[in-house]
């Protein structure tokens, strides 16, 4: 495999050409799906943030490095007791925690209250 290059621009090159002036706000023209695709010459004030996504998959992320490391981890539920073993699998709604010397168990999400790594306790 040939050695590949990192292409990155200088930040000098950034320093040294100044910025183009920004208009304000209100006079800015707005063009977006949502007014229709035609130009308003002024800000729209009823345009509203698009709600952020419903998933990020960051616990799903999580979930599956774990499971692929198995790494130790201990399980607080919400009445305080601990379950420490490694998670064999996961879904929407639960996750099946594999312990050595016990029953694996079956844990609903809304049941725990959080989860740590068994050597950061």
């Amino acid at each position: 495999m040939p050695d590949r290059k990192l292409i990155r621009p200088n930040l000098r090159d950034y320093k040294a050409s100044p910025r183009e002036p920004r208009e304000p706000r209100e006079t800015r023209e707005v063009r977006d799906e949502d007014t229709g695709g035609g130009l308003s010459g002024a800000f729209s004030p009823s345009r509203r943030k698009q709600a952020p996504p419903e998933q990020t998959n960051a616990e799903n992320f999580y979930y599956l490095k774990q499971m692929g490391a198995k790494t130790p981890i201990v399980v607080v539920l919400t009445d305080g007791e601990e379950l420490h073993g490694w998670i064999e699998w996961y879904d929407r709604d639960c996750l099946k925690i594999h312990r050595l010397s016990e029953p694996n168990l079956l844990v609903y999400k809304h049941c725990i209250k959080y989860i740590f790594k068994e050597r950061e306790a």
